[in-house]
């Protein structure tokens, strides 16, 4: 199952914090899928492939801070497993164009991944940071200036770079299928886009 954390309603739509729903949304155009609202999973769901090959594309509806609660329904009503799980998150610590692929670890400071943490019990599931830049490096002028940043668009002259990177996830997601979290990591960690 892959989950794209951000806000729903179109309010939220095209910014830097739904850079995960914008992912999974790519990947299921690619594949001629649509989402469905599935009112138990608190979510939109979306089908891409069959069989061994089949991926469950969960959008949760829950706002990014309770994410985890629709992730918890979904693995529960799938029966699967955190093992089976990757989350496609935002990172603002990540400049934009570049990935970082874990196969665990820590919120890192973000409330839709200290959710999925909270409700899951465990740090055990992948996850696949996107950057979007932070904006600005003083600590303090950044702090300040958070909110409006993630809640904020890409700028018309990020859109190139964007697309790079919705394209690169969109194959790396496909690889991670193939060859496993390890292999993928060591070309989505090092990725940097024309």
């Amino acid at each position: 199952m892959v989950v794209g954390l951000g806000n729903p309603g179109n309010r939220y739509e095209g910014t830097r914090h739904n850079v995960g729903f914008m992912a999974l949304e790519a990947l299921a155009a690619a594949a001629g899928c649509s989402f469905r609202a599935q009112p138990r999973l608190q979510a939109l769901l979306a089908d891409v492939g069959s069989g061994e090959e089949r991926l469950r594309l969960l959008l949760p509806q829950t706002f990014m801070n309770e994410s985890g609660r629709s992730i918890r329904a979904a693995l529960d009503w799938f029966g699967f497993d955190p093992a089976a799980l990757l989350v496609v998150v935002d990172d603002m610590d990540l400049p934009l164009g570049r990935l970082r692929l874990r196969a665990s670890g820590s919120a890192g400071g973000h409330n839709g991944l200290r959710s999925t943490i909270s409700h899951l019990g465990t740090q055990d599931f992948a996850r696949l940071r996107i950057g979007i830049g932070a904006p600005a490096d003083n600590p303090a002028e950044r702090k300040a200036r958070t909110i409006g940043h993630v809640l904020g668009r890409f700028s018309p002259s990020e859109q190139p770079l964007l697309q790079a990177v919705l394209s690169e996830v969109q194959s790396g997601i496909g690889l991670i299928q193939r060859q496993g979290i390890e292999r993928a990591a060591n070309r989505l960690n090092g990725f940097v886009p024309a």
